[in-house]
């Protein structure tokens, strides 16, 4: 099987794993359902999951991995605020369109972790490589090794910041509020950015030569 087709089914399971631990809750889940549910014998899913609880994790991923791919694309001469609004609004007009479905079900595995620590651990490990990604990125932004202290802890701060806004933001959605907010690039693009810069006392999120 190429690797390719190993994330999809990977992440085809963990659709249907999420919709099952969401529906009826994880204890009442086993890994026959999540097999039934995706028409695989049990045996592939074991073969390509160490637990039940783990085939969360490729769509716990998916709450982070379009902000992981526009940072990545981050222009050194561009402000973090105009980089993320301009990136953002152009996701919505890809082709094809970023998969919202797969996206709120990220963040009902999110809400799910406040109570089932396994599925904390697929959250924090998402959350693991955000900051490893965001080391590489800062690291290049001011010119150091990515090793360095400096660099890790900005890394550290500015991945804080993800994850409490995205667990902020994902508990609004699903609670109904207001999400006016959250559908504006701009103001969403704005509160990343400023937080960033906040939390890296200011040095990361201007434009550098």
């Amino acid at each position: 099987m190429s690797e390719q087709r190993r994330t999809r089914l990977r992440l085809e399971i963990s659709r249907e794993a999420a919709r099952l631990f969401w529906e009826q809750g994880v204890a009442a889940t086993g890994g026959d359902q999540i097999a039934e549910a995706v028409g695989l014998s049990t045996r592939t899913i074991w073969r390509h999951f160490r637990s039940k609880e783990s085939c969360a994790e490729p769509i716990v991923m998916q709450g982070v991995i379009t902000l992981l791919s526009v940072l990545r694309s981050w222009p050194r001469q561009r402000s973090l605020e105009d980089h993320l609004a301009a990136e953002l609004a152009a996701l919505r007009h890809e082709k094809p369109p970023v998969d919202t479905a797969d996206e709120v079900l990220a963040m009902k595995m999110i809400r799910l972790a406040d109570t089932e620590p396994a599925l904390r651990t697929a959250w924090l490990m998402a959350c693991d490589q955000t900051e490893r990604e965001l080391r590489a990125i800062i690291a290049d932004r001011l010119e150091r090794p990515a090793g360095d202290p400096e660099v890790r802890m900005h890394a550290a701060a500015a991945a804080a910041v993800v994850r409490v806004l995205e667990e902020h933001i994902g508990a609004a959605i699903l609670d109904g509020a207001d999400i006016t907010e959250f559908t504006d690039v701009t103001a969403v693009s704005r509160r990343f950015a400023q937080a960033i810069r906040t939390a890296t006392g200011g040095l990361v999120g201007d434009p550098v030569a």
